[in-house]
């Protein structure tokens, strides 16, 4: 187990190293950067003093190096628009969209899982047809779409959920469930498909042979060894529920670190951009990692994989 930790730990590291490239790429992506912070109608000496000021003016290595010892030590710069450290404002705005996010991918396992084993309990019935037309709606409606229909549903006729602002936790009904059912087709198929796959397997029939209990079967021996790919979906679908919040935040005015993207890609705010960007990238990283360990705990043959 020591020897695979080290292993997925060092992938982890120079997927981080290529990532924090990538971001610090991001300055120069949309042209010269002294430039979109003096403005179009800027001289050629407004020009220079913003390149001297921010170190525009150094070599790339120098500025890669300089930014990315910053971030390691939690110093992302300032905002050319907020004027403010940037940690400062992810510091504010990152645990609105951790809460959102953590509260959509668990509205998704439990929605999800449970209905992937009922379908495979019973494959081919109403059970089973109604999980999976489930799936292919929620992987066909736009989220968007979903969010402005439980808004005009639950906000404007019925009235019975605020539609924006993050206060309380009524705040966050809403868009956990369009969040959320986002990630739902994917880990039910999957949890469907790798339910049926155990179930037919020879360890399976032998347990039904002994006369071991349904739900002993069923959670003990089959979904211990079907949740294996579950596990590592879910950390991908999580990874994507922060990176893909910008949408849901904007439409319920849910100030998180997504609503701070959009609003910063639009100012040509890029140490924000840039922060967010690295941020989120290292959360999926991380959840990469803790999956492919949790994994190897519960299947030991991937160890030696």
């Amino acid at each position: 187990m020591l020897v695979f930790t080290l292993k997925r730990l060092v992938l982890a590291f120079f997927v981080a190293v290529t990532v924090s490239l990538i971001t610090f790429s991001l300055t120069y992506v949309a042209g010269d950067p002294a430039i979109a912070i003096a403005g179009e109608a800027a001289t050629d000496a407004d020009i220079a003093y913003v390149n001297q000021l921010y170190g525009f003016d150094r070599p790339i290595l120098v500025q890669y190096v300089d930014w990315a010892l910053g971030a390691i030590r939690g110093d992302f710069g300032q905002s050319f628009y907020f004027k403010l450290p940037v940690a400062d404002l992810l510091l504010e705005r990152l645990p609105v969209s951790m809460i959102l996010g953590v509260c959509a991918i668990s509205f998704a396992i439990i929605l999800s899982i449970p209905l992937g084993v009922l379908a495979a309990i019973r494959p081919n019935s109403f059970l089973d047809r109604l999980a999976l037309g489930i799936s292919v709606v929620g992987q066909a409606m736009p989220s968007f779409w979903f969010a402005l229909l439980l808004i005009l549903v639950f906000g404007v006729n019925l009235n019975l959920l605020p539609i924006t602002g993050s206060e309380s936790w009524q705040h966050f009904v809403l868009p956990t469930i369009v969040l959320g059912y986002y990630a739902t087709p994917a880990i039910m198929r999957l949890t469907r498909t790798g339910m049926l796959e155990v179930l037919g397997s020879d360890y399976i029939r032998t347990a039904r042979a002994k006369g071991l209990p349904l739900h002993v079967i069923l959670f003990k021996h089959a979904l211990r060894n079907a949740v294996i790919p579950v596990v590592s979906l879910a950390a991908v679908q999580f990874g994507f529920m922060l990176g893909g919040s910008i949408v849901i935040e904007s439409i319920f005015a849910l100030h998180g670190a997504g609503y701070l993207a959009w609003e910063s890609i639009g100012r040509n705010d890029l140490p924000v951009v840039q922060a967010v960007v690295l941020i989120f990238s290292l959360f999926y990283i991380v959840l990469t990692f803790l999956s492919d360990l949790l994994n190897a705990w519960l299947d030991p043959r991937i160890r030696v994989g």
